[in-house]
C-alpha cells in the first residue's frame, strides 16, 4: 500500500461513514466517522493481510478512485465516484460498516451501540470454566495409527467420531479449525467470526451472489449455529428413498436415528422465549391465518439464560448448548481414548489398492509460527469437513468420481426488516424461537420457511446496502426498532465447488432455477405481508435499488417492486448458513459421489459423514438431518 492508496482508503472509510450535522445527536452518533472508532486502521490491517493478488486488486481500485479526484472531492462527489465503481467497491464498503458498528474498543464497547440500543455482550455466567479436551500439539512431523480417522468434527463428524470411539474403535479426529470451550467465548461478534467461522466470517461465493456463513472449529457449526432443531420431513425422506436409493431413510429405521439424536441432544421447546421480533412474527401469522410454531432447541435447561442465549451464534459461555463437542467428542476423548488434532488441514486421502488407507495433512500452530506434517494410517476414513470443504479433499485426492463438488445446495435466504417504532431488544433471547412453515411445500414439494435471525451490529450494518453516508446512517439510527424475518428456500437448482490454483475450495452459486426464483419472490412477498400484518410502520428489503415502504404508501406497489429486484450480486442481499449436497449420496456413480449407504462409489473405506451427503436440499435447518444420517453412517462403518 503506497501512501496515496492509504490516503484514499482512509477517506473511503469516512465517506462510507461520514460526520453529519444533525440536531438529534446527544450521543455523537451522527458526527462520528468511521475513523473515530479506528475502523480505518482495521480496514488497512485487513487489506495488508490479504494474499498479494487480492491486495493488488484493492490497490488498483484505490488508484482508480484517486484518478477521479477522490481525495479532493466533496462528500457528495465521492459518493458518486463510489457509485460509479459499482460492485467492485461493495466488499470494501461492507468491511468499513462491519468494523464501524461491530468492532469493540479497549473497554469492550463501541460508542455506536448506544444509538443501536445494544448493551454489549451479556455478563459471563458464573460457571466453572473447563477445557476437557487437550488436542495433540506436534513437536515435529506426526504419524498416527488408528482404526478410523475422521476429517472434520461438526454435526456429522463429531457424532460419528463419538459413535465409533464408544464402540471400541481407535479414533483420530482431524479438525482444520481450533478447539474452543465456554472458557473462550466472550460473545463479541468480530472476535467470534475470527475464532469460530470459516475464513473469518461472512464470505461471498466467487460470483458474489450469496454470502456464506459456516462454522470452523472443533464441533463445527454446532458450536455457533442457532439451535433450531427440525426433523427431516416425510416428503424429503420419500424423495431420497424413491429417487436416490436411500430406501431405509423412508422407514422406521431412520426414525430410530432421529429419535436417538433428539434424545442425546436434550432437544426441548421450554427454552424458546420470544423476543419482540418473535412476538411480531406470531402476531402477523395469527392475523394472516398462517401456521406458527415454537422452535425446539438442543439446550440444557438447567444452564439456560435467555440473555446469554441471545448471543449463542458467537459461542455459548454458559455451557448450555448441546453441541457435538459436549455430547459426543468430550466423551470420546475422556472416556474412550479418541485423539484430536485441531489446526490440521487435510490435504488428501491415502489409498492402497483402491481402498482407504489414511490421510495426510498439515498442522499449524495458532500463531502460525510452527507447522508439522500429519499422517494418519487407518482403513476407515470419514470425510466430514462440510459441504464447502469436503469436495476439496476429494478433488485434491483424485477420488470420488465426476459428481464431486456438484449439486451444492445453499438454502438461499432473503432478509426483510420491519420498523416497529419501538426497541425490539433483538439481542435478548434465542435467535430462532419461532417458525412459519405455511409455504414449506408450496410447489412440487419445494417452498420456503420463515424464521428470524440473530441480532448483530457489524453484519447487520454491512448487509444494509450502502447508497450514501447519510441514508445509511439514517437506517442505522433506527436499527433498534427493526425486527428481522428471513425466507429460507429449499433450492431445487444448485451450484458447485471447485479448486483454485492454490488447491483451496471455491464455491459458485447462481440462483437461476425457475422454481427457485418463484419461491424466492414468494418468500419476499410473504415476509413483507407478515411485517405489515404485525403492525410494522416501515419495511425494508435487504437489497439494492428499492427504497423502504412506509405506512400509508401502496403496499401492493412495494411488493411488486420487490419482486423485480435481481436475485444476484447487485440486487437482493442473499445469505446461506446451510451448505449441502456437494458429495451427495445416490445409486448412480455418474451423478453421486457416495452410494446410498454413504461409502464412496470408487473408493471403499471412505465414507461421507456431513451435509455434503444430502441427495437434495433438506428444506429445513439441517443439523438434525445431518446427525441422523451420521448416526446411520456410523452403523454402516461398524458393520461394513
Amino acid at each position: 500500500m503506497t501512501d496515496l492508496r492509504t490516503q484514499v482508503l482512509r477517506l473511503l472509510c469516512d465517506t462510507v461513514v461520514p460526520s453529519i450535522d444533525h440536531p438529534d445527536d446527544a450521543d455523537g452518533f451522527w458526527a462520528r466517522r468511521a475513523s473515530d472508532v479506528a475502523a480505518d486502521l482495521g480496514v488497512l490491517a485487513t487489506v495488508a493481510a490479504m494474499p498479494a493478488e487480492q491486495r493488488e486488486a484493492v490497490g488498483a481500485l484505490l488508484d482508480g478512485l484517486a484518478a477521479q479526484g477522490f481525495l479532493t472531492a466533496a462528500q457528495a462527489r465521492r459518493e458518486q465516484i463510489l457509485a460509479s465503481a459499482g460492485p467492485a467497491v461493495a466488499p470494501l464498503a461492507g468491511l468499513v460498516l462491519l468494523l464501524t458498528y461491530g468492532m469493540p474498543d479497549a473497554t469492550g464497547g463501541n460508542p455506536n451501540w448506544t444509538r443501536l440500543g445494544y448493551p454489549g455482550p451479556a455478563p459471563r455466567p458464573a460457571v466453572a470454566l473447563q477445557r476437557p479436551i487437550t488436542p495433540l500439539r506436534p513437536d515435529g512431523d506426526l504419524a498416527l495409527e488408528a482404526d478410523a480417522v475422521v476429517i472434520g468434527s461438526g454435526a456429522g463428524g463429531g457424532l460419528i467420531a463419538g459413535r465409533l470411539a464408544a464402540a471400541g474403535a481407535r479414533v483420530v479426529v482431524l479438525e482444520a479449525g481450533r478447539y474452543r470451550s465456554e472458557a473462550d467465548f466472550r460473545q463479541f461478534e468480530l472476535e467470534a467470526y475470527q475464532q469460530s467461522y470459516r475464513r473469518g466470517g461472512p464470505t461471498p461465493t466467487a460470483d458474489q451472489n450469496i454470502t456464506l456463513m459456516a462454522g470452523a472449529g472443533l464441533g463445527g457449526g454446532t458450536v455457533i449455529n442457532w439451535t433450531n432443531c427440525i426433523r427431516t420431513t416425510d416428503r424429503v425422506r420419500r424423495q431420497w428413498a424413491d429417487e436416490h436409493g436411500l430406501t431405509d431413510v423412508a422407514g422406521p429405521d431412520f426414525d430410530r436415528h432421529l429419535d436417538t439424536v433428539w434424545r442425546e441432544l436434550s432437544v426441548t421447546d421450554r427454552c424458546s422465549e420470544f423476543n419482540r421480533a418473535h412476538e411480531a412474527m406470531h402476531r402477523g401469522a395469527e392475523a394472516l391465518g398462517w401456521s406458527f410454531a415454537t422452535v425446539h432447541r438442543n439446550w440444557d435447561e438447567k444452564r439456560h439464560d435467555a440473555l446469554v442465549a441471545g448471543g449463542l451464534g458467537f459461542g455459548d459461555p454458559s455451557g448450555a448448548k448441546r453441541s457435538t463437542v459436549k455430547v459426543y467428542l468430550e466423551p470420546a476423548v475422556t472416556g474412550h481414548g479418541a485423539r484430536v488434532v485441531d489446526g490440521c488441514r487435510v490435504d488428501r486421502i491415502l489409498t492402497d489398492r483402491g481402498r482407504a488407507a489414511g490421510v495426510t495433512g498439515r498442522w499449524t500452530s495458532e500463531d502460525g509460527r510452527r507447522s508439522a506434517a500429519v499422517t494418519v494410517r487407518a482403513p476407515i476414513v470419514v470425510l466430514a469437513a462440510g459441504a464447502l470443504e469436503s469436495p476439496g479433499v476429494l478433488l485434491r485426492s483424485g477420488i470420488g468420481g465426476p459428481a464431486v463438488g456438484e449439486h451444492l445446495r445453499l438454502h438461499p435466504c432473503t432478509v426483510t426488516l420491519g420498523d416497529y417504532g419501538t426497541d425490539m431488544r433483538g439481542w435478548w433471547g434465542p435467535p430462532q424461537a419461532a417458525l412459519i412453515d405455511e409455504f414449506a411445500a408450496v410447489e412440487d414439494g419445494y417452498g420456503f420457511l420463515m424464521e428470524s435471525v440473530q441480532y448483530t451490529t457489524g453484519l447487520g450494518a454491512s448487509a444494509m446496502p450502502f447508497t450514501t453516508g447519510a441514508e445509511h446512517k439514517e437506517a442505522m439510527a433506527g436499527y433498534r426498532d427493526f425486527g428481522s424475518f428471513i425466507g429460507l428456500i429449499r433450492d431445487r437448482g444448485h451450484g458447485r465447488v471447485t479448486l483454485d490454483a492454490g488447491g483451496e475450495t471455491t464455491a459458485w452459486y447462481d440462483l437461476t432455477d425457475e422454481l427457485d426464483l418463484r419461491n424466492t419472490r414468494r418468500a419476499l412477498e410473504a415476509e413483507i405481508r407478515l411485517h405489515h400484518a404485525a403492525g410494522a410502520r416501515g419495511i425494508r428489503v435487504l437489497g439494492h435499488g428499492l427504497p423502504p415502504w412506509r405506512a400509508g404508501e401502496d403496499l401492493e406497489a412495494f411488493i411488486a417492486r420487490a419482486g423485480e429486484i435481481p436475485l444476484r450480486a447487485g440486487g437482493a442481499v442473499l445469505f446461506s448458513a446451510h451448505q449441502m449436497g456437494s458429495c451427495r449420496m445416490g445409486a448412480d456413480p455418474a451423478t453421486s459421489v457416495a452410494d446410498p449407504r454413504g461409502e464412496l462409489h470408487d473408493t471403499p473405506g471412505v465414507w461421507i459423514g456431513d451435509a455434503s451427503a444430502f441427495p437434495t436440499a433438506s428444506g429445513t435447518n439441517p443439523m438434525i438431518t445431518i446427525m441422523a444420517l451420521a448416526s446411520r453412517t456410523a452403523e454402516m462403518c461398524l458393520t461394513g
